[in-house]
């Protein structure tokens, strides 16, 4: 088994980005972790065949949670490649098929009522921006503890940013993937965007029971690799 970290550079505002999606490779399997934004599918296809691997062999695609630079183009990677099957924890799949109201647009909405005027467009912004993700069925809901790939990547529950959020840990290459539980920060794992958290005292909570996994390499999608 192998994790690859895919580079994904990217313009907003003037300034230019990155984030980081996981590719796992294993014998049988070839999965994308999160992707991107929507209008990412190109960038990702061109990031996985710069790797030397073929957007058309994946199998899964593994949602951490429901952010709109995480399941941005899940709906467009879903239609190209319409075998693919779509992983993610059970509160996070009733937000991405569209069961549920996603709870990130719900505290969009509630901030925007107490923006200063001057941030009130970027908020009116944000909540277009994600009422316009388009729902995908989750093919496979899995729980804290779930093993998957032959039992070579474990689920971890890692609520607080959203509460559904998932990480994975791989005990063979002693690595985690962290999604958004955790960023890296200049050499160090921190909260991601602590305002933003929904709960985050369980946020804290999931980024130590990451770090007490004491792996060797944290995969991280903001800030990059770790370890």
């Amino acid at each position: 088994m192998e994790i690859v970290e895919l580079s994904i550079s990217f313009e907003f505002n003037g300034t230019t980005n990155v984030i980081y999606p996981s590719l796992i490779v294993s014998e049988n399997e070839l999965a994308l972790v999160d992707t991107g934004y929507p209008g990412f599918l190109p960038l990702i296809e061109s990031e996985i065949a710069r790797n030397g691997y073929d957007a058309k062999n994946l199998t899964h695609i593994i949602i951490t949670h429901y952010d709109d630079d995480h399941i941005g183009s899940l709906y467009d990677f879903k239609a190209k490649y319409p075998w693919i099957r779509i992983i993610a924890s059970e509160q996070e799949a009733r937000f991405i098929s569209g069961e549920s109201k996603a709870e990130r647009l719900i505290q969009a909405e509630n901030l925007l009522q107490h923006l200063p005027e001057e941030q009130q467009a970027f908020g009116k912004w944000f909540i277009q921006q994600l009422k316009s993700l388009k729902h995908v069925p989750v093919d496979h809901v899995v729980r804290d503890g779930d093993m998957l790939f032959s039992n070579q990547c474990k689920i971890i529950a890692t609520p607080g940013h959203t509460s559904g959020h998932i990480s994975l840990y791989v005990p063979e290459l002693n690595s985690v993937i962290t999604g958004d539980a955790a960023v890296n920060d200049n050499g160090q794992l921190v909260v991601a965007n602590p305002h933003y958290c929904l709960d985050l005292e369980k946020a804290e909570q999931s980024l130590r029971t990451i770090i007490s996994l004491h792996a060797a390499h944290y995969y991280c999608y903001h800030g990059g690799k770790l370890g």
